[in-house]
């Protein structure tokens, strides 16, 4: 099991916690009040900074009931935070974008987390073409 460091905005974010047994991803909360009107942006501060363990990084991605609760999208879909933004100033946020006008509370859930190792070094090998058996090319799944 690996420990990482965690620092909080302050006493009002409610503490992280692993649902055991439902996902291994974990819900982050909105560290602040924020108003937005349809077509805003603003990056939402998520009340945590956190030193992960080397060789790890976070993707940072909306909860499932994110648009449908508060009518907004992450703008760049997936947050990467690797280990090296790890700084008593280096806080998570959620870069969101309104597509109605939303209120978010403090301590709101809006995205979720989970730790990955980094991608291993890879190597490519061209050729002239690929003989896996062919699965229909994209949108292909569920056809009849």
């Amino acid at each position: 099991m690996e420990t990482i460091k965690i620092q909080y905005l302050n006493d009002s974010i409610k503490r992280l916690e692993y649902i055991d047994g439902k996902s291994d991803w974990i819900d982050l909360r909105a560290a602040e009040h924020v108003v937005m009107k349809k077509g805003d942006f603003h990056l939402i501060h998520l009340g945590v900074a956190m030193q992960l363990p080397k060789g790890y990084e976070a993707h940072i991605v909306p909860r499932s009931s994110t648009y449908r609760n508060f009518g907004i999208i992450q703008t760049n879909h997936t947050g990467i935070v690797d280990e090296s933004y790890a700084g008593p100033n280096d806080w998570w946020y959620m870069a969101a974008y309104a597509l109605r006008d939303t209120e978010i509370h403090v301590n709101d859930r809006i995205c979720q987390f989970r730790i990955v190792e980094h991608q291993p070094q890879v190597t490519f090998e061209e050729c002239s073409r690929l003989e896996a058996p062919d699965r229909g090319g994209i949108g292909s799944t569920g056809k009849n």
